[in-house]
C-alpha cells in the first residue's frame, strides 16, 4: 500500500558546497515520500587542461546552480548541458543535471546521468541519493533501497537518507523496516516533522494507533500548520473509537488542507467524516 505525503524538507540536494537547499518528500495516503533531490555545490576537479575552459565550464556550473536554486530546471538543464560539453568527465555537473532533469519528471534520463557520476566518483554518496530518489519517483523502489543503503554506507548520519529509505520500505509494504529508518532518523534529527508524519502512517499499518497519534500531536508541535498530520491524527482517533476527536480532526484538515496537493486525501477526510456522522456513537467507522 502507498501513502504518499509529498511535503518535506530534503529530497534532492547538492552533494557539495555548504548550501543544501533541497527538496525530499513526505508521505500519506501513499508515502509522503518524498523527497527533495540535492543540488551540489563544491568546486569540483577539473580534468580539462585548458585553463580558460576549465574556467568556463565551471562559471557555467555554477549558473546550473543558481538556476536549481531558484527552481528554474529548464535552464539548470540548459547550463549543465553547456559544462559537460566543454568538460565531460565533471562529475557533479552530472549529478546535479540528474537533478533538474528529475525536477522535469524525467526520472529514466536522470538515473542515467546519475550513473555516469558514479562512474567518475564511484563513492558519491549524494549520487547514490539522488539516483535513489529518482528510482523512487518511478517506482523501482528495491533500487531506491539499494542506492540508499550505498549512500548510508558512505554518509552514515545523514538523516534525510534513513527517511527516505524508509519511505522506500513503506512504499513496498515494509512498515516494520520502514519503522527502524524513521526511528534511526529522529535520533539524528529529533525535530523533523516529516519523519514523525511517516512513522505515524508506518504505525497505523502496524495498527499501533496509540502511537500513530502521538506522532500525529508531535508534528503538530513542531508545525501546528502541518495540515496532513491533522488527517493521520483523525485516522488514529477513528481507529482508537474516538468518534467525535476524530470528527473534528477531520474537520481541521477539510478546512486547512491544500486543495489540489491534498486532493485526494480531503475526498478521503470527507469521506470518513460522512461515514461518522452517520454511525452510532457507540459504533467506530469501517476504513
Amino acid at each position: 500500500m502507498a501513502h504518499h505525503l509529498f511535503t518535506r524538507t530534503g529530497g534532492e540536494r547538492p552533494p557539495y558546497r555548504n548550501c543544501r537547499s533541497m527538496t525530499r518528500r513526505n508521505r500519506l495516503g501513499s508515502i509522503l515520500l518524498a523527497l527533495l533531490l540535492a543540488v551540489l555545490i563544491l568546486p569540483p576537479a577539473f580534468s580539462a587542461t585548458d585553463k580558460e575552459q576549465e574556467d568556463q565550464a565551471q562559471e557555467l556550473f555554477s549558473q546550473g546552480v543558481d538556476a536549481l536554486n531558484q527552481n528554474n530546471a529548464n535552464l539548470a538543464l540548459e547550463r549543465f548541458n553547456a559544462a559537460l560539453k566543454l568538460d565531460p568527465e565533471f562529475p557533479e555537473a552530472y549529478i546535479n543535471r540528474g537533478i533538474a532533469l528529475t525536477r522535469l519528471g524525467q526520472s529514466v534520463e536522470a538515473v542515467e546521468d546519475f550513473d555516469k557520476a558514479l562512474k567518475l566518483a564511484p563513492k558519491s554518496p549524494e549520487a547514490y541519493y539522488n539516483r535513489a530518489l529518482a528510482y523512487s519517483l518511478s517506482g523501482v523502489y528495491d533500487k531506491a533501497v539499494e542506492d540508499y543503503t550505498h549512500a548510508l554506507k558512505l554518509s552514515p548520519k545523514d538523516w534525510q537518507i534513513y527517511y527516505n529509505r524508509g519511505n522506500a520500505y513503506l512504499d513496498q509494504g515494509k512498515s516494520a523496516e520502514a519503522l527502524k529508518d524513521y526511528d534511526h532518523a529522529l535520533k539524528l534529527n529529533p525535530k523533523a516533522p516529516e519523519a514523525y508524519l511517516n512513522r505515524g502512517l508506518a504505525y497505523l499499518d502496524l495498527k499501533k494507533y496509540d502511537q500513530a497519534l502521538a506522532d500525529a500531536d508531535k508534528v503538530l508541535q513542531l508545525n501546528p500548520n502541518f495540515a496532513r498530520a491533522q488527517f493521520v491524527r483523525a485516522q488514529a482517533l477513528e481507529k482508537l473509537n474516538q468518534k467525535y476527536e476524530a470528527m473534528a480532526a477531520y474537520r481541521v484538515f477539510l478546512n486547512t488542507g491544500n486543495p489540489e496537493k491534498d486532493r485526494d486525501l480531503l475526498q478521503k477526510a470527507l469521506q470518513h467524516l460522512k461515514q461518522l456522522e452517520g454511525t452510532d456513537s457507540s459504533q467506530p467507522a469501517k476504513g
